[in-house]
């Protein structure tokens, strides 16, 4: 049987090296799919794994089992190898008559839209809405968390966006939280809970990568400058006790466990032997003792909670692009309602992800045959999908600004409706009524409104006429032309 169990096997690893290349041929479109695809090509490259393990076994044959089994049936009656053989696998179903029987050239074939979509269920549990499938972290309680530490009941609270900032900066000043304070419980389970969800949340986005390896070289990395004293924060305390020196101290005549200065040295020596100076020594001495225990422990909180801050910095500037994605997201949602926030998670939800049984198959999906989900009817943007609800509101593109000049159309927002006066078919509409300057008529959309301004305007300029025309010219002695009134003035000031 082991060497049927062999053969099984080597057949399992061609059927998985096959499936991992037919899923990386695919290019699903949605970041929901390519997670869905990267988590599957985990799981096969964890069975080969595993398969590879027993095989390696049945290989090395330490009992010596599969050379024996090669031997009967080699060297035996082959007839009776077979029939045995038979009358196992007969008593094997005899007593397990219910049981499955696993097909393997279906096993690791492309799944069914209804499997594909049990499968997207499962990483859609992977993620909350606020991650938006591993694209932005979701450090909301973990801010609860940090604001609720007792070493900074008194200190100003920080918003989430100054959070996203400083969470991986542990050193003053944006960091308040002395080097004693953070040897707390409360602080270590902090720093235990947002270590875990980054480590969580990389190995849920990239499962792929070989987590386990740039984990190690973190570690290794904490042990070489732990070792030097030279963890970031925790360095070496190079500051010296200063003792006071005493002018008696090396008279022979002073005894430092007592703390007390003899007049002169037979009294010193006498005074060793005292009960009394006994006494202090053992008191001094379980104090030492006491003293080293205690440094012990410190040192070991110390070591853990560096080791915590050090994998946190180590893994946040692994993860820049989405933290600096989470900054923005962050933002973009501060300005929007909730029922705006509402709608763009069924938005995201909503997508689409797998067409027909053939699209499956062949894997040939276009951005023209998916589906979009507009149901407020929102102008769309430059990649063809509808701009967000905020920015809708934002622009008034809710408003209407109708135009009878040109032909009763209806400009969508403000500021459509104030670049329109400009476009040849507002000026064209306005040619048409006999309007040829046209610069005085911006916020003028109706007709009837035009025809009577540009009535006035021709008034006007008639009027400005006949007035120049109508002007009477006089002549000086010097031969000066000037108007009559002019004339008049010049003349009764005795100018002329």
């Amino acid at each position: 049987m082991l060497l049927e169990e062999q053969r099984i096997i080597h057949e399992d690893l061609e059927r998985l090296e096959d499936a991992i290349a037919g899923r990386l041929l695919d290019d699903p479109i949605h970041i929901r799919d390519r997670l869905g695809r990267d988590h599957d090509i985990h799981r096969y490259l964890q069975q080969i794994q595993d398969q590879s393990t027993r095989l390696e076994k049945i290989y090395r044959d330490a009992e010596g089992e599969r050379d024996k089994e090669a031997r009967g049936l080699s060297t035996g009656d082959t007839m009776a190898s077979f029939m045995k053989e038979i009358s196992s696998i007969k008593d094997f179903h005899r007593r397990y008559p219910n049981e499955p029987v696993e097909n393997l050239e279906k096993a690791y074939k492309k799944r069914t839209p209804e499997e594909y979509a049990a499968a997207i269920a499962n990483i859609e549990r992977m993620f909350t809405g606020e991650e938006g499938f591993g694209k932005y972290f979701d450090l909301t309680m973990l801010h609860e968390q940090y604001l609720n530490l007792p070493v900074l009941q008194h200190a100003r609270r920080l918003t989430y966006l100054q959070f996203l900032d400083i969470f991986d900066v542990f050193d003053p000043p944006h960091c308040n939280i002395r080097r004693d304070q953070k040897l707390s419980d409360s602080y270590f389970q902090y720093l235990k809970a947002l270590k875990d969800y980054l480590e969580g949340f990389m190995r849920r986005t990239k499962p792929l990568e070989n987590l386990d390896k740039t984990f190690a070289g973190f570690d290794a990395d904490f042990e070489q400058l732990w070792e030097k004293q030279e963890v970031p924060g925790w360095e070496k305390d190079t500051s010296v006790d200063i003792v006071p020196v005493d002018s008696t101290a090396n008279d022979g005549t002073w005894c430092s466990v007592c703390e007390k200065q003899f007049s002169n040295v037979n009294v010193y020596e006498q005074h060793l032997s005292g009960r009394k100076h006994k006494k202090f020594m053992q008191e001094k001495d379980a104090k030492s003792g006491q003293k080293k225990a205690s440094n012990g422990v410190e040192n070991f909180k110390e070591r853990a909670v560096a080791e915590l801050e050090f994998r946190i910095q180590k893994l946040a500037r692994a993860m820049q692009t989405e933290r600096s994605d989470t900054k923005v997201n962050v933002e973009r949602k501060q300005g929007m309602t909730e029922r705006e926030r509402q709608q763009e998670l069924e938005a995201l939800y909503s997508e689409t992800t797998l067409g027909n049984g053939k699209d499956a198959e062949d894997g040939e999906e276009s951005d023209a045959e998916e589906k979009i989900h507009n149901p407020l009817k929102l102008p769309l943007a430059w990649d063809g999908k509808p701009i967000p609800f905020w920015l809708y509101k934002l622009h008034g593109l809710g408003v209407e600004f109708p135009c009878e000049i040109c032909g009763n159309f209806v400009y969508m927002g403000r500021r459509n409706f104030d670049k329109h006066f400009n476009e040849p078919l507002h000026v064209h509409g306005l040619k048409c009524l006999g309007i040829t300057n046209t610069s005085l008529f911006r916020e003028i959309t109706g007709i009837a409104e035009a025809e009577e301004l540009w009535k006035k305007i021709q008034q006007g300029k008639k009027k400005e006429k006949a007035s120049v025309d109508n002007v009477v010219q006089m002549e000086d002695s010097e031969g000066n032309v000037m108007p009559e009134k002019v004339y008049q003035d010049l003349l009764a000031q005795g100018l002329l």
